[in-house]
């Protein structure tokens, strides 16, 4: 009976009262998870791409940012683009300091990821397709790109989870996502251990399911599934003239 009431004696937040501040904190942690994903995607395709190139001089800079940013904590980022750039005259808002923060992080990982998956298509693929007639950009675009995102999936995957839980280091800036809620009604109830602990659950709900689309998306593109409409119309009528014999 003892340890019923404790543990009853844990759950005494009333929750309907914060109903709007952890939907407030949802909605800004996804948005900085987009905001930043997109951005750190554009960063890293390109600094991949520097990486792969043929001149030193084009290669040694993203090679650099790529060391920096893999070997420099988030938190540290976080710090120096917040409190650190208006000693120099520049002011970001909370959210511009946060995404960029999360841009410059996750893009160096992305990179990496993306370089490997490129550099695991065959040369073959593209020595093929210039003997086709195909430029450099159709090459890269119609030929390597597609069968890079196969390869690039797990780890961009694994990055895309990770990204939505880092985005809680965001509290250190006071940026209204799911953590900074969770610290504001610990300091209004003095229920520490409720508060994190649903709000871990609340993590747990998102990123949870976000991983296993993510890894069904996965299985999908492996198994040749097309994900574009136009694709599945293009082969569903190649399988109506293959089944009408007129191929």
């Amino acid at each position: 009976m003892t340890a019923l009431s404790s543990f009853t004696d844990i759950f005494q937040v009333p929750w309907n009262d914060y109903v709007g501040n952890i939907a407030v904190g949802l909605l800004r942690t996804l948005g900085y998870t987009l905001a930043s994903f997109i951005g750190a995607t554009i960063l890293g395709l390109a600094l991949a791409l520097m990486r792969l190139n043929r001149l030193r001089l084009v290669r040694v800079p993203a090679a650099f940012y790529t060391e920096l940013f893999k070997n420099v904590p988030l938190l540290a980022i976080i710090f120096l683009t917040y409190f650190g750039l208006p000693s120099v005259g520049i002011r970001l808002e909370v959210f511009e300091a946060g995404v960029l923060s999360l841009v410059l992080f996750y893009a160096a990982y992305l990179s990496e990821i993306f370089r490997a998956a490129i550099a695991g298509v065959h040369q073959g693929q593209q020595e093929a397709s210039q003997a086709l007639g195909l430029g450099r950009g159709k090459t890269f675009s119609h030929v390597v790109l597609p069968q890079a995102v196969r390869l690039a999936l797990p780890g961009t995957n694994t990055m895309f989870v990770d990204l939505i839980k880092s985005t809680s280091l965001l509290v250190t800036i006071s940026a209204a996502e799911l953590m900074t809620q969770a610290q504001l009604i610990a300091s209004e109830t003095f229920r520490a251990l409720e508060v994190y602990l649903v709000i871990s659950a609340a993590y747990f709900a998102i990123c949870y399911p976000v991983s296993q689309c993510l890894l069904l998306l996965e299985r999908k593109i492996h198994a040749g599934v097309p994900l574009s409409l136009a694709r599945r119309r293009r082969l569903k009528l190649a399988r109506s003239y293959l089944a009408e014999g007129r191929v």
